[in-house]
């Protein structure tokens, strides 16, 4: 069986907060309902969601990613649009280059760039070998 990841929904205790929260990091608004909204990525084709939760329920280990082209700038045009900066850019062992904001909702949201590492790190399991590369 073969399948493509596309939809992430997030929860969140206001969805318009949530909305204009996003809107603002520059995704393309294209469902919205008083307890439902959909975005459309302005590159690629992946969309995520929003739902009405009854209460705050974020969690430090549910985290969305979205990738840029540089974090650096990335994380300035954050700023100057007047986003909080939980984490400020770090290269990570995993060779990402990471930064992380906060949405309304609670919900963690990391802002990256990987590039080939995203789906070719050097650790990456070979799938001639039946073992695993440690990294």
């Amino acid at each position: 069986m073969k399948m493509n990841l596309n939809q992430i929904t997030l929860p969140c205790t206001n969805v318009q907060q949530s909305v204009d929260f996003y809107q603002r990091m520059g995704f393309n608004l294209i469902v919205l309902s008083d307890h439902y909204a959909r975005f459309e990525s302005s590159l690629g084709e992946a969309t995520f969601s929003l739902h009405l939760a009854p209460q705050a329920m974020a969690s430090q280990s549910v985290v969305i990613y979205f990738e840029v082209e540089s974090v650096p700038d990335a994380v300035l045009e954050l700023k100057n649009l007047g986003f909080e900066i939980l984490q400020e850019t770090r290269d990570q062992p995993w060779l990402w280059t990471e930064a992380y904001i906060q949405d309304p909702g609670g919900n963690r949201v990391c802002v990256y760039h990987a590039g080939e590492n995203r789906k070719n790190p050097p650790w990456r399991i070979n799938s001639s070998a039946n073992g695993l590369e440690e990294y």
